[in-house]
């Protein structure tokens, strides 16, 4: 017998900016929601107008983390310390571990005027802190997609729907990230592990993601606990991006682009990046 989830909060995303001037939603790290473990940011940045992204996000250092970019349209220039570099382009998935220390930029192409993506922040594990920092650069006919009942298509970046397994993999949270679609008045019922942090971000259309709650794009839905979602499509087509992981139950001291468990690890990472060595090969 399956416990379905209810909605336990939603979250208006904030207006802001961040990097050199990115006009931003947040909906994770902000007044409201500081942190929804294992999850440690969320943003949904987009516009048509490139004065708004242009500036980009120039060179930064992290530590202790991992950094998930999701394009939905437009392309990212990027380059790090460790010698990756590229172009993400719509439907490209970088998920970057940043691990002991990496520096990493992240420039905007403009391509039509028009930009649009997710950033994501997943905390890494005291065990894995200080790992060496690793990068996987998923294109987008790479990411494969779940058909199911009804019209609901789902791309499957990371975890699994059904028999179809997520492009990423062995990710210590032991994450999903899926890019749902649900045609109109349609219906999802998807399995997540008890205990799991859970979260939605609908971004397109309305839905109902519980028996009581209807939400319009865009908001960011926190389910409570249970082993499965179901989620009805409003009167036009609902897209939202599904998340959820293992949650870490850890300590968490953070300082800008560093998430680490202790304030001394903090200011080790500081020091380190006065001292000139910070990015761990």
């Amino acid at each position: 017998m399956t416990n379905k989830r209810n909605v336990a909060t939603v979250i208006t995303p904030e207006n802001t900016s961040d990097g050199a001037g990115v006009k931003l939603k947040r909906s994770i790290a902000t007044r409201t929601l500081s942190y929804l473990d294992p999850f440690l940011l969320f943003d949904h940045f987009g516009s048509e107008n490139p004065d708004d992204y242009i500036a980009g996000f120039p060179i930064h250092p992290h530590r202790g983390i991992e950094t998930v970019t999701y394009m939905l349209a437009g392309a990212v220039e990027h380059k790090d310390s460790s010698g990756n570099k590229g172009i993400i382009r719509t439907g490209d998935v970088q998920w970057m571990t940043a691990g002991g220390g990496i520096m990493h930029e992240e420039m905007p192409i403009v391509q039509d005027g028009r930009m649009e993506g997710f950033q994501l922040w997943v905390n890494l594990p005291a065990k894995l802190k200080m790992s060496k920092p690793r990068y996987q650069e998923v294109a987008s006919a790479s990411i494969p997609e779940y058909h199911g009942e009804n019209g609901v298509n789902i791309r499957v970046i990371a975890g699994k729907v059904g028999d179809v397994d997520g492009a990423v993999s062995e990710i210590a949270a032991d994450p999903t990230y899926l890019d749902v679609r649900i045609p109109a008045g349609a219906v999802l019922k998807h399995a997540i592990p008890q205990g799991h942090t859970a979260f939605a971000y609908l971004f397109e259309g309305s839905a109902k993601f519980d028996e009581n709650t209807s939400v319009e794009a865009s908001k960011l839905v926190i389910f409570a606990d249970g082993d499965e979602i179901e989620v009805t499509a409003g009167a036009e087509r609902a897209r939202f991006l599904l998340v959820s992981g293992k949650p870490l139950g850890e300590p968490v001291a953070r300082y800008g682009p560093f998430v680490m468990n202790t304030e001394e690890e903090i200011e080790q990472a500081l020091m380190d990046l006065k001292k000139g060595t910070f990015i761990q090969k």
